[in-house]
């Protein structure tokens, strides 16, 4: 296949992906997001580069969110929210991330495909997205595409819808966004 061949079979699969995510989940995350005092963002790989431009955004809205290990985050506190973003909800480094949230009381979200995971069993707030496990002998979703990457995908853009709603919500445009931006450049 030529690679056009390819991005129109990847554009496929995420087209996809849009009935696989429950409305409610998204709906309830959004309202928890808008309603915490500080959002944190975890995630490994490229799960976490997903969550970084997602934290991005956010602060483009004028929202207090911080990507979790970075030198600059803020300290975590009860009605803080915790997003973590992990296909297999199994990534030791974000569950004991999680238990931490839990243990200074914290809410905990989880964007997963894997719901049943021992992150998304601590979670209060589960969004199941479609997707492929990095190991696919052991999903039901197929891909064409290596490993995690229509996970991440899906991911990247379903926080971008996230991005929009906000905007709905709050009464937002691009243009006040971009008041936000960085101007130092």
């Amino acid at each position: 296949m030529l690679t056009t061949q390819y991005l129109d079979e990847v554009v496929q699969e995420l087209s996809r992906t849009i009935n696989l995510i429950s409305d409610k989940e998204a709906e309830e995350f959004v309202n928890k997001i808008l309603d915490s005092n500080k959002i944190f963002v975890a995630g490994a790989g490229r799960s976490g580069f997903m969550g970084k431009s997602f934290v991005m955004r956010m602060m483009h809205m004028g929202i207090d969110a911080y990507i979790v290990g970075e030198t600059v985050t803020a300290n975590l506190e009860p009605d803080d929210l915790l997003i973590i973003g992990s296909g297999s909800g199994e990534t030791k480094t974000l569950v004991a991330i999680a238990e931490k949230a839990k243990n200074i009381g914290g809410t905990v979200a989880a964007i997963t495909i894997s719901p049943d995971s021992t992150i998304g069993k601590l979670a209060d707030i589960v969004v199941k997205l479609p997707g492929a496990p990095k190991d696919q002998s052991t999903g039901d979703y197929q891909t064409i595409q290596p490993m995690g990457s229509l996970f991440e995908q899906t991911m990247l853009l379903f926080y971008d819808a996230l991005i929009l709603r906000f905007m709905e919500k709050k009464g937002l445009d691009s243009n006040k966004m971009y008041g936000k931006h960085a101007n130092l450049e």
